[in-house]
């Protein structure tokens, strides 16, 4: 048995860990904490008359949980004030590269430990296969660059499908058919390009160039991006019902090329046109005996090259325009909206679990060994109730209540839950003893100047 609490917690994280590890459905809940408050405090759900309490207690709870969220969130954001490329306010304080170092560090683990908290899903930018697709739901041909960046963090929730409409050449384009697109239904990235002399040396490592034609590559791959975006900043994107074969489209240095069928009919057209048009030049300037006859035969042959040169370039910008207008659609939030954001998902993913275990704790007397068992039924529950096949989060849930004092465990490993009144009593004494508790103000990071000298300023 577990000589404690800690142990017998950790016993259950490596459960479910292993359990995990063939389970492939998401920790994600895909309903909203008021339709659970509504089904789960339900008279006939709690005969003792504790209806009342149930629902005061859950919405202190949710607040509590907020709040937790907000402390974290004004932590993520001191962090983040050296990256931010949208900040409007005005710049008092200088960072040296330490500094920023260790903030640069804070913030991509605290980015993480959100999303993981809002139940998204890590994909490796080392797994190309995920990435980087051939079959574009667009119609677009993309590339991406991967070792431009620094850092890159990739995560998505909800991997659903979406049925759309098309038609079919094998019905002559007459008819439309029905089909199924995988889709992301949200997809967060958080990237910070490398900066230009450390991918210049790389290159040069990896092309075996000189520095001057290595410069030429690397401002190429990055040609597609505004001027402001630099290095010196850390990016995040938050985007929805993203189609898995486009993933590519929403990195910042993503290049269009042409499918092969564009390609083949670019040929065609280029080929038999200027073909055409060299033999009628030829034989105009085989009988050709005015030099103006002779310079309208280059001309025609030089308006056919610009023809196809024209199309080239109309349907680039043609991908171009259907990269971004579908991009536009798909945006949801940017850098520290993202954050926000998040942290407010994050936030409604604890809330639904820690009711939903609180239900089954409250009412039965369960010991820590058997939190497995609790785990398949609030799984069955959520089938039963809503639809729902997931993977409920149990040790994550219990965790908090047991950190709150909602829940203790017992030296022979029960689980004691506070009733539903005294659990909000429980929250309320939380909450007016936090403000009083607050830590004392840490040092930051950098140094306060004066924005017109520049000169350091003590605080």
């Amino acid at each position: 048995m577990p000589d404690t609490a800690a142990d017998a917690l950790q016993d259950v994280r490596d459960a479910v860990l292993l359990r995990d590890g063939v389970d492939s459905r998401e920790k994600f809940l895909p309903v909203t904490r008021y339709a659970l408050i509504d089904r789960l405090s339900r008279p006939q759900a709690w005969p003792g008359g504790e209806t009342t309490d149930v629902r005061r207690f859950f919405r202190y709870l949710d607040y509590w949980r907020q709040q937790s969220y907000v402390a974290r969130l004004l932590d993520l954001e001191q962090n983040y004030e050296p990256f931010s490329p949208d900040s409007d306010l005005l710049v008092t304080r200088k960072f040296s590269a330490p500094e920023r170092s260790a903030m640069q560090q804070k913030l991509i683990a605290g980015m993480q430990k959100l999303l993981v908290q809002a139940n998204f899903r890590r994909v490796d930018p080392a797994d190309v296969d995920v990435i980087l697709t051939k079959e574009s739901f667009y119609g677009l041909d993309l590339h991406v660059d991967l070792k431009a960046f620094e850092e890159i963090a990739i995560y998505y929730r909800g991997a659903a499908t979406r049925t759309e409409q098309r038609r079919n050449r094998k019905r002559l384009y007459l008819f439309k058919e029905q089909y199924e697109v995988p889709i992301f239904q949200r997809l967060f990235l958080l990237f910070k390009l490398k900066p230009i002399e450390v991918r210049v040396r790389e290159v040069m490592a990896s092309e075996r160039c000189s520095k001057k034609e290595a410069g030429r590559i690397v401002k190429r791959g990055l040609s597609a991006l505004p001027v402001q975006v630099g290095s010196d900043y850390v990016y995040m994107k938050l985007f929805k019902n993203i189609p898995r074969s486009d993933l590519e489209m929403v990195f910042p240095n993503t290049q269009v090329r042409f499918r092969m069928f564009d390609k083949l009919k670019f040929g065609v057209t280029a080929g038999s046109g200027i073909g055409a048009g060299v033999f009628g030049t030829a034989g105009k300037i085989a009988v050709a005996t005015n030099p103006l006859a002779l310079a309208g035969a280059i001309a025609g042959l030089g308006a056919v090259a610009v023809r196809q040169g024209t199309n080239f370039v109309n349907q680039r910008n043609r991908y171009m325009m259907a990269m971004a207008q579908n991009l536009y659609f798909h945006s949801m939030a940017d850098n520290r909206g993202v954050m926000t954001l998040l942290a407010d998902r994050a936030a409604e993913e604890d809330i639904k679990e820690e009711i939903l275990l609180y239900s089954v704790l409250a009412k039965e007397t369960v010991n820590i060994r058997d939190i497995g068992e609790v785990d398949s039924a609030i799984e069955q529950y959520l089938l039963n109730h809503f639809g729902l096949s997931v993977n409920f989060d149990v040790a994550d849930a219990l965790e908090r209540l047991l950190a709150d004092g909602i829940v203790e465990q017992r030296a022979d490993g029960a689980l004691a839950t506070k009733p539903p009144r005294e659990a909000g009593l429980h929250i309320d004494k939380l909450w007016d003893s936090y403000l009083d508790n607050l830590p004392d103000p840490t040092q930051g990071a950098g140094h306060e100047f004066d924005g017109d000298t520049g000169a350091v300023v003590d605080t």
